[in-house]
């Protein structure tokens, strides 16, 4: 009992916090509040996490589906490249992408915390996106000769422009990732050996 106690409570923070920093941002969300808004006391709290950092971080893996991240491996490169710039958990959609701008802001002044905001939430679609990219490479789909660290930003420097910009305006990314994927190869996409068969072809018939 005294653990499904405990697990009640631990939920019970976890959703309050996302409630309220999605209303009030970071610094306006104190564990005062949190402790008001979910019923548990700051002592239970703190039994949980160490401190407030530690509780937005997972409040962040909790909004954005981190503990259950999909496999992007279908085999299709260019198609799992989409998925990855595409990916939004089902659960909190809505509050995942109103935490977004507070979390970028916070991570921004907070020196502490922005290495592990970016560990926890850029580096699994980072690393997912090198492992497609080298995957291309050796498949000859794109040139390889192209910088990772270039490749990286272009494909997710707009998505990130999306999350602060344009998620009002567009409920869905997945049209802008397709864009960028279909930007991303015409940049930087190697010809197929039948496209390049047919060039030749048609450039010794003309």
């Amino acid at each position: 009992m005294p653990r499904t106690r405990s697990v009640s409570a631990h939920l019970k923070v976890i959703a309050a916090t996302l409630d309220l920093v999605a209303e009030r941002g970071f610094e306006a969300t104190s564990m005062d509040a949190i402790a008001d808004a979910s019923g548990v006391s700051k002592a239970t709290i703190y039994k949980h996490w160490r401190d407030k950092d530690t509780l937005l971080l997972e409040v962040l893996a909790e909004a954005h589906g981190l503990h259950s991240r999909p496999a992007f491996d279908s085999g299709d490169t260019r198609a799992d490249i989409l998925a990855v710039l595409s990916y939004r958990p089902p659960e909190h959609t809505d509050m995942r992408e109103r935490l977004m701008p507070h979390f970028m802001a916070y991570s921004a002044r907070n020196a502490s915390f922005a290495p592990a905001w970016r560990e926890m939430v850029m580096e699994p679609p980072r690393q997912e996106l090198c492992q497609l990219l080298k995957r291309a490479i050796d498949d000859g789909q794109i040139n390889p000769d192209i910088d990772m660290d270039l490749a990286l930003t272009l494909l997710l420097g707009p998505m990130m422009y999306w999350y602060i910009f344009l998620r009002r305006k567009s409920g869905d990314p997945s049209r802008l990732a397709s864009g960028v994927v279909e930007s991303f190869w015409r940049a930087f996409g190697q010809p197929s050996a039948e496209t390049s068969t047919q060039r030749e072809s048609a450039a010794s018939n003309g």
